[in-house]
């Protein structure tokens, strides 16, 4: 038996530490692990030294700290419950937060390495073209994708290449082709006709359309180029619906007189998950694939589908409305896959999550949800009209016509007397509104874009920005009513909104141009300027107005 000596294991690691082990000629590789500070503020990065912004520096930092200084920086961002500028969902219930968590690290794009959520992808296809009026005797196809943005490219992709592939077998040219959308229409569907070389004939809207794509004007510049017409289920700007069975019938009649026939793309971005489920539908005339010439709708998970940023939706009526020649067949992952998107690699959690919302919420729990938003959106229109300060330019507060025809379909399917969307104009949940006239002859001197300023410095987001070209000397503002917009915090908004305009009638000359001329929160320029110098530039400086109808917006 060999002779065993003890070991002092405190002795052994002492000794490692200390040791000077050397490799290549390169000294103290190894160092004691001790903690180089207590605290993230307790670091060089809290008073002697910047966080690194344009360069990647040459050694890192510790994790806790880049979270912390990560985490302060952030809050300087908007409060994204108070954001009522954007139509993108800013809540999640719990269970579907942690659904989400658990499933971020899965691909889309990855067919094979993930069937189970494939399979639940192929469910909210299903469920969607049921939704919208799928017919029978037809197979609707249809892919997630990032966003509205890509969904209404890839729907429009699909009208061009069919045009094409038509005047190609009939020996004429394809190259002049061209698509109809209202002045209106968020920028997303220019940016496909600039993209993808359309010509895009952007109709004027007027207050006689509600601002709007007005269908005598798409009468008017139909010809054997038109790839299609964009219809949009809820307008960025005011909320209301485009008229697609009036659209529909307008296209009908010029088929049966040209031999021309036109399909419809319906971008229901916000729309698609909000008309199927309340009482009010579209007001009455049909908007989906109960139309044959609906070919393909759009819609945005991510906003009133309740899912948080970065899915949306696109489906055909059946599948020989999508060209095989659009449709790539990948084999490298381990299976077989038709892909027919502008990305590849995307996150699939959001299916996942899409997929919780419709099982948990199911048709019920969404229409209980549209209607609430609908009913705030009532409330909040009428309260500022009954202020006489302001008047709305959307009409969803504003009795319907239809109600006397309506109303015992109403009842048979609420079974009560109380209120629904069916007794007002149907729309988004949208509130835009104005200064009334009355309002700006007494106040003359009040500029309607100080309201969204001083409401920005309560917090609120609310944008104010001119309406389409030909109608943009009228300026709006617009709050969307999201599912996050409790009656409280509703309460607290109407009482801020008056609180601010009192406040400039209070104040007879206020001047809030230096508000405007502020630069976004972080930017940094070589050399300053002084203080004195940026608010005399800021009141020589001309306000610049929003002229071309295109304003930011999430998609």
């Amino acid at each position: 038996m060999s002779l065993a000596q003890h070991i002092d294991p405190e002795e052994l690691v002492g000794q490692l530490h200390d040791a000077h082990i050397t490799e290549g000629g390169h000294h103290h590789l190894r160092k004691k692990m001790a903690t180089s500070h207590l605290t993230p503020y307790g670091t060089q990065y809290a008073s002697q030294v910047d966080v690194p912004k344009y360069r990647l520096p040459p050694n890192g930092a510790p994790s806790d700290t880049v979270y912390q200084m990560l985490r302060d920086e952030l809050d300087l961002d908007g409060k994204p419950n108070l954001n009522l500028a954007s139509f993108v969902g800013t809540y999640m219930e719990p269970n579907a937060t942690q659904l989400m968590k658990e499933n971020l690290a899965k691909n889309l794009a990855d067919n094979d390495e993930y069937p189970a959520m494939m399979a639940i992808h192929e469910r909210c296809i299903s469920i969607l073209a049921h939704l919208w009026g799928a017919q029978k005797g037809e197979k609707a196809v249809g892919s997630a994708t990032t966003g509205s943005s890509e969904a209404i490219h890839l729907g429009g992709l699909a009208m061009k290449r069919r045009w094409q592939e038509k005047r190609q077998a009939q020996d004429k040219d394809a190259y002049k082709p061209n698509i109809i959308m209202g002045a209106n229409a968020q920028v997303a569907l220019e940016k496909f006709a600039r993209y993808f070389d359309v010509e895009a004939r952007i109709l004027p809207v007027s207050e006689k359309s509600h601002f709007r794509l007005d269908p005598e004007l798409v009468k008017e510049n139909l010809d054997e180029n038109t790839i299609g017409v964009f219809v949009i289920l809820g307008s960025t700007y005011t909320g209301h619906y485009e008229p697609v069975e009036e659209i529909s019938k307008i296209l009908d009649s010029f088929q049966e007189e040209t031999g021309i026939d036109i399909p419809i793309h319906v971008d229901a971005a916000s729309g698609g998950f909000v008309a199927p489920f309340t009482h009010a539908g579209v007001g009455g005339p049909k908007w989906n694939f109960e139309l044959p010439r609906v070919k393909s709708i759009n819609v945005s998970g991510h906003k009133y589908g309740l899912v948080y940023a970065g899915v949306g939706w696109i489906v055909w009526r059946d599948q020989s409305y999508l060209p095989e020649h659009l449709v790539f067949e990948l084999h490298y992952l381990g299976g077989t896959e038709k892909s027919f998107t502008l990305n590849f690699s995307r996150p699939g959690a959001q299916i996942i999550v899409q997929y919780y919302n419709l099982i948990h919420l199911g048709f019920k729990g969404y229409q209980e949800i549209m209607e609430n938003c609908l009913a705030n959106a009532r409330l909040l229109s009428k309260s500022l009209e009954a202020t006489k300060w302001y008047t709305c330019v959307s009409d969803i507060h504003r009795r319907s016509q239809r109600r006397g025809v309506v109303e015992g379909a109403k009842l048979a399917v609420t079974g009560e007397q109380n209120e629904t969307s069916t007794d007002y104009v149907a729309g988004l949940p949208v509130v835009s509104f104005r200064f009334s006239d009355e309002f700006k002859k007494d106040f003359p001197h009040i500029k309607q874009e100080s309201v969204s300023l001083l409401m920005r410095a309560r917090q609120w987001i609310i944008p104010n920005y001119a309406l389409p070209p030909k109608e943009d000397k009228t300026e709006i503002l617009r709050v969307v009513v999201r599912e996050s917009m409790s009656f409280d915090i509703l309460d607290k908004l109407i009482s801020d909104l008056v609180s601010v305009t009192e406040t400039l009638i209070d104040n007879d000359e206020i001047d809030l141009s230096i508000l405007k001329k502020q630069k976004p929160a972080g930017s940094s320029t070589a050399k300053a300027s002084s203080a004195k110098d940026q608010v005399t530039n800021a009141l020589k400086q001309k306000e610049k107005r929003m002229e071309d109808g295109i304003h930011r917006t999430v998609c």
